[in-house]
């Protein structure tokens, strides 16, 4: 991982830099920010950067020395992983991140944003148990680092979301953590710093790693994903400054226009008050899955708020791809300050309602009576 391979956040690389260039690095240093802003792909980009043999004279790690190459490949000597986990049925005592080391190093080729939702659906045996970090994962960091590093002049343990080790954990590592071995450096990544066990937080270096602005957001996925700047825009302020949220949108946006079809279809067979029909649009939703018919309601609940944006003459404040816009200069007209709000309260609901397994077929048929309520002209 390059520094260069992360947009923005120039302040924490320069600062990154400086500390490995000094070699005054803090024994434990924590990147600490909101998710979906680059955190562990910079600690990847600092640890390769410390371990390379050949530093270019752009602050890069050279890519090519023995170092850099173990590190693309994830198998650095004096690289520990340390990542939330889940203990299988198959499994007699609780595991260690090393027990997926291969689901962990395909979950981390070519990414750059972590998703901590994604990393939990690879214990998809498990969908209701939370990965965290058991203390048999204390013991065996503790082994390895009762060793000398081999092929540097430090071992560095590269631990993502140490908020999820639980309070045994983090006592046994306590001691680590404060007096650590002289040839160790802890480099942590935390979504959620304010649930690290204060004994930890108080011990280790901290570096903020702010939010992306949304100028930032878009011009990533314009340089990235070839988006147009309507489109690019449009995701950027969905996503407030988080590119994981940023790509689930665009996952989203190519799906599209299968969403607004759904919306249309909805809109029309309600202002028409086609029982029959609606009855049949329903059970068509309910056959998707819990997830796609939830990310529709959101996707609905987010159009009706441009929609009654755009109808108060606000288009500046809009942010609707070209097919949206087409559909909503026409519809726009239909929502107001009379059912903008109820509208999105229902849609909001039926999501929320999906989420906790009640029955599909009666939450959609239900939500698409309420809308031909909410769209008749008031009296």
């Amino acid at each position: 991982m390059r520094f260069s391979d992360i947009p923005g956040h120039e302040r924490v690389k320069e600062r990154l830099r400086e500390m490995a260039d000094s070699d005054r690095l803090p024994h434990a240093l924590l990147l600490e920010g909101p998710s979906g802003t680059g955190k562990f792909a910079l600690a990847r980009a600092y640890a390769q950067y410390i371990h390379c043999t050949s530093r270019g004279a752009d602050g890069e790690p050279c890519g090519k020395c023995d170092s850099c190459v173990q590190h693309q490949k994830f198998n650095h000597i004096d690289t520990i992983w340390i990542y939330p986990v889940v203990k299988l049925d198959k499994m007699n005592t609780p595991p260690v991140s090393d027990d997926f080391a291969a689901e962990w190093q395909e979950y981390l080729s070519g990414r750059v944003f972590m998703d901590f939702g994604e990393w939990s659906a690879v214990f998809d045996s498990k969908k209701n148990v939370k990965p965290v970090n058991y203390v048999t994962e204390s013991v065996s960091l503790l082994h390895k680092l009762s060793y000398t590093a081999h092929a540097s002049k430090y071992k560095i343990v590269v631990w993502w979301l140490p908020e999820l080790m639980n309070e045994e954990t983090a006592n046994k590592l306590l001691k680590v953590i404060e007096e650590p071995f002289g040839d160790t450096l802890f480099v942590m990544v935390s979504d959620n710093p304010a649930m690290i066990l204060p004994t930890i937080y108080s011990r280790v270096q901290r570096l903020e790693v702010a939010r992306y602005s949304d100028s930032e957001v878009a011009q990533w996925l314009m340089d990235t994903h070839g988006l147009d700047n309507a489109n690019a825009a449009a995701i950027a302020h969905v996503a407030r400054g988080n590119m994981t949220r940023a790509e689930a949108a665009l996952g989203r946006s190519k799906r599209g226009a299968e969403l607004l079809d759904r919306f249309t279809q909805l809109m029309r067979l309600a202002w028409q008050r086609k029982v029959a029909e609606l009855g049949e649009w329903s059970a068509k939703l309910s056959e998707l899955s819990r997830d796609r018919q939830r990310e529709f309601y959101e996707y609905a609940a987010g159009l009706l708020r441009e929609n009654f944006m755009l109808n108060f003459n606000m288009p500046d404040l809009t942010f609707l791809n070209r097919e949206e816009l087409e559909f909503s200069s026409r519809f726009c007209k239909y929502i107001t300050v009379d059912n903008v709000e109820s509208l999105v309260e229902d849609f909001e609901q039926a999501r929320a309602d999906l989420g906790y397994n009640a029955n599909a077929k009666i939450v959609n048929f239900d939500t698409a009576m309420r809308v031909i309520l909410h769209l008749l002209p008031k009296s």
